[in-house]
């Protein structure tokens, strides 16, 4: 099935969001430091994302870092910082090359400024890119999202902005980290594991979900195009029978 032809682009969920999983376990698996899986990891999302812009995909959501991640171990902690830095420098200019916009979600202000400063600067400089959206969630917890949209919604009818009747699911949306993101299609996670982990909790009600076994650094287009295949097999009923 050539998902790349005309025919089958249509078919391409327009959103896809990936729980990037199994670096630490890519490297271990091969005697290797976890700092080497993160970074063959952070060499994977050029791949996927050039491969997801060739098979049609539209909006594209990376969970690179969650909230919980900044309660491991410290020298990991600064290795993913590290490669962050570089990542933000290196990869991602290749990636905007292709007129794809770049947008970062999550508790941002938890970072260091200097990422947060790359972070406001490639955000600017891709705004009006086209091709594709890379969102990109880092320092990112889905319930800590719903808390501050809970908190946005509140004080608008405090202010007299809104008031309780208007509130509705719209309104809600329009107060999340992603207010300007189609909610995803499909949700895919690497390396095996089945759980959501905090991700997305609100976007995703309706989404279908992929556990995929391999390791996030082995991750490449042909397997997000098998995914897409097992997209495509299904019926999506929203809650109708």
């Amino acid at each position: 099935m050539n998902l790349s032809s005309k025919d089958n682009k249509s078919k391409t969920p327009q959103h896809i969001a990936i729980i990037m999983d199994g670096n630490g376990r890519w490297a271990t698996k091969r005697g290797l430091p976890r700092a080497l899986g993160h970074k063959k990891g952070a060499e994977a999302v050029e791949e996927v994302v050039k491969g997801a812009k060739e098979l049609g995909v539209k909006y594209l959501t990376l969970y690179a870092f969650s909230t919980e991640n900044w309660n491991r171990d410290e020298d990991e902690v600064k290795t993913l910082m590290g490669l962050l830095r570089e990542y933000l420098k290196r990869n991602l200019i290749e990636i905007q090359k292709n007129n794809v916009k770049i947008k970062f979600i999550g508790e941002l202000y938890m970072l260091d400024k200097d990422i947060q400063d790359s972070i406001k600067k490639i955000e600017a400089d891709t705004e009006k890119n086209d091709a594709m959206t890379l969102c990109i969630a880092i320092s990112y917890g889905a319930r800590q999202e719903i808390l501050s949209a809970v908190k946005k919604v509140v004080g608008l009818v405090k202010r007299g902005d809104l008031s309780e009747a208007d509130i509705d699911n719209k309104v809600f949306s329009d107060a999340l980290y992603t207010r300007d993101i189609p909610d995803p299609d499909l949700v895919v996670r690497t390396s095996g594991e089945q759980r959501i982990s905090n991700y997305l909790l609100w976007q995703v009600a309706y989404a279908e979900f992929y556990f995929s076994d391999v390791f996030w650094p082995d991750f490449n287009k042909k397997h997000l195009e098998k995914i897409i295949e097992d997209f495509n097999s299904r019926e999506r009923r929203y809650g109708k029978s």
